[in-house]
């Protein structure tokens, strides 16, 4: 089956819309989307620091810990000394950023349902087998193709 031209095109349009509906349901938080950000960043690295968030969004460390203070200053975040180094601290999300995460990733799902149920089952059906393969194909380890044709493996 031939791939159509605009493929790539409808994705990054179908993929625009899905971060809009996502969009909307993360609105009714007081929190701004980057703070958000950083505690979704966090929670999927417990092992986080001021530095290593810095490297993860891609700022200097004091706006990072700026962010951290502010975080902290709501009550979403703590610093503690790690266990195993004390001269390093990590971030922690507290029990109340937690539940602003799981109550966030509720009404996403909830936001990305209602547009599903607009769908007909095997359009559903389809999409799922289609995310599945794209997301397989996405994390798929390509191996580096030689330039060299006098360079050869057993």
């Amino acid at each position: 089956m031939e791939r159509p031209a605009d493929l790539a095109a409808a994705i990054d349009a179908a993929a625009e819309t899905l971060i809009a509906v996502l969009d909307s349901a993360a609105a009714r938080h007081q929190v701004p989307p980057t703070q958000l950000r950083v505690l979704a960043l966090i929670s999927s690295r417990p092992e986080t620091n001021v530095n290593r968030l810095a490297e993860l969004l891609d700022v200097v460390p004091s706006s990072a810990s700026r962010l951290c203070d502010r975080l902290e200053a709501t009550g979403l975040l703590r610093r503690v000394a790690d266990p195993r180094d004390r001269r390093e601290v990590r971030l922690v999300l507290t029990a109340a950023a937690q539940t602003l995460l799981g109550e966030l990733a509720e009404r996403r799902q909830r936001a990305v349902q209602v547009v599903l149920d607009r769908m007909p089952q095997r359009g559903q059906h389809d999409l799922l087998l289609a995310l599945l393969a794209f997301g397989r194909a996405a994390t798929q380890v390509v191996p580096e193709q030689q330039t060299d044709p006098a360079v050869q493996t057993a």
